[in-house]
């Protein structure tokens, strides 16, 4: 048989590198969009395939076989490169044009603020605004730059090198003042949590930024709040927030124009240091094109000054 006959199907590889990646049919299944059965069904047709196991299944999760470990290697190399090529070639190579990618809410409150005045002294420069949660579905070849929350060893892209765009930043409680004048302000911690509406994030990406986190980090004894609204989307919490639906914890920096105009508003004065910085992703085997340098110097300078 040749080689390009014994390859196996796309999908079996892409269910296994990401299972293998995530540790967990359950998480691969929510980036990949499809259901647990499938997931489980191409990785077993994939190991049906090679005649071996890749993955020993324990009650903690997925563990790969050394079989699998040396197979994942080279399925995540090469997906990579695959993607990278690919990417390539889809884009519009013009020194004109500059792709932007970052998640849904910092695209929308921060990083289209700071667009229009890029866009207002660079005219001739196109932008594209590529949407995508989280970082580490991001393929280099696929954006010139990208903008999102960096915490370094946890949420660190392949092949990406990051610049702090803050020197520092803090995280808040934040509320509409809809929902302060009639929830009131909570005296204390403790009243948060126990009469309050509290925002959660369902979303492993988003892990180092959570209430118990938050409570623990003041040194709080932390207990289960009585009241949430959750959702898999920081996004459309956020925008609860605003609606005056309940408290959420959020960036002072990401949400300052907010902060200013008085659509949020902060519920306690107590802040904590944020763990991660909203960073500037740049793809670390490519050549900057001049749209890209250029925005870079716009993000990277005090108060976008770029003279």
């Amino acid at each position: 048989m040749s080689a390009r006959h014994a390859l196996p199907p796309l999908n079996c590889l892409r269910a296994f590198e990401t299972a293998a990646r995530l540790a967990s049919i359950t998480r691969a299944s929510h980036e990949l969009a499809l259901t647990q059965s499938a997931v489980s069904r191409q990785i077993q047709r994939l190991e049906s395939d090679l005649g071996q196991p890749l993955f020993e299944r324990q009650l903690t999760g997925l563990a790969l076989t050394d079989t699998g470990e040396r197979y994942y290697r080279v399925v995540q190399r090469t997906l990579r490169e695959l993607g990278e090529a690919s990417a390539e070639i889809r884009r519009r190579p013009s020194e004109q044009s500059l792709t932007i990618a970052s998640s849904p809410t910092i695209a929308s409150f921060w990083l289209s603020r700071q667009l229009s005045g890029f866009q207002a002294h660079y005219p001739d420069i196109s932008i594209r605004m590529l949407i995508i949660e989280d970082p580490n579905r991001l393929e280099p070849g696929e954006c010139d730059l990208g903008v999102y929350y960096h915490l370094q060893g946890e949420v660190d892209p392949v092949g990406m090198t990051a610049e702090a765009l803050f020197d520092q930043e803090q995280v808040a409680v934040l509320c509409s003042p809809t929902y302060l004048a009639r929830e009131g302000r909570p005296e204390s911690v403790i009243e948060l949590l126990e009469r309050h509406v509290l925002m959660v994030v369902e979303d492993h990406y988003h892990d180092w930024l959570t209430w118990q986190c938050w409570c623990e980090t003041l040194g709080e004894k932390w207990r289960t709040p009585a009241r949430t609204l959750s959702a898999n989307s920081y996004q459309l919490l956020m925008n609860a927030t605003l609606a005056g639906q309940g408290v959420t914890l959020g960036w002072t920096c990401l949400f300052e124009h907010e902060l200013q105009q008085g659509l949020l508003v902060e519920a306690l004065e107590t802040h904590i240091e944020s763990r991660g910085r909203l960073s500037l992703l740049t793809p670390g085997q490519s050549q900057m094109t001049r749209a890209a340098g250029l925005f870079r110097q716009w993000l990277m300078a005090p108060n976008g000054d770029t003279s």
